[in-house]
């Protein structure tokens, strides 16, 4: 084959690898970091999850935790905070048992008819003599999550416990 044979095949080669490139360079735009959370935007906190194998050294601890996030959330200022109360009360006029509530999308849901536009889920575990805690942020409309925030503490230092839930709530904002 002459090179002139060979560079016409090799044009639309380099023509296609170059758009190829171009194009993953703009999607490579869009995955880069999560965005931030609009400033102005409601904040709902669902309750922890215990994920602990056996009996925590702190039980029923959950709602305290979720509290503690809640008013970091709120001392912070920069977001409304949906209170626990009109949660349930949506929930009751949805009609929606506790079972339900296991699904993600049933409380994305309940958060935007209850006009929150991020949500705050969370689980705890105690391991050992480490308590690890894990936050995410989610944005209602589309459950895209926003950003994730994973603290420790020791298993038997409640005000250690109380302090990963507030740092980590102040670093999903």
């Amino acid at each position: 084959m002459s090179s002139q044979g060979l560079d016409t095949l090799m044009k639309p080669a380099f023509l296609f690898l170059y758009i190829l490139a171009a194009l993953s360079g703009c999607a490579a735009l869009n995955k880069g970091e999560p965005a931030e959370p609009s400033a102005d935007a409601a904040v709902a906190v669902w309750d922890l999850e215990d994920l602990s194998y056996g009996p925590a050294p702190f039980p029923d601890m959950s709602e305290m935790l979720s509290g503690q996030i809640i008013e970091t959330v709120r001392q912070k200022g920069e977001h409304e905070v949906i209170e626990r109360q009109k949660l349930l009360m949506v929930l009751e006029e949805q009609r929606i048992g506790s079972s339900s509530l296991a699904d993600e999308g049933t409380k994305l849901r309940l958060g935007k008819l209850s006009g929150a536009r991020l949500m705050i889920f969370g689980a705890y575990q105690v391991a050992g003599k480490t308590m690890r805690m894990d936050l995410r942020l989610v944005d209602v409309e589309t459950g895209r999550i926003l950003k994730t925030s994973e603290k420790t503490a020791g298993a038997f230092d409640l005000n250690g416990w109380l302090s990963a839930a507030s740092h980590a709530a102040e670093e999903l904002f």
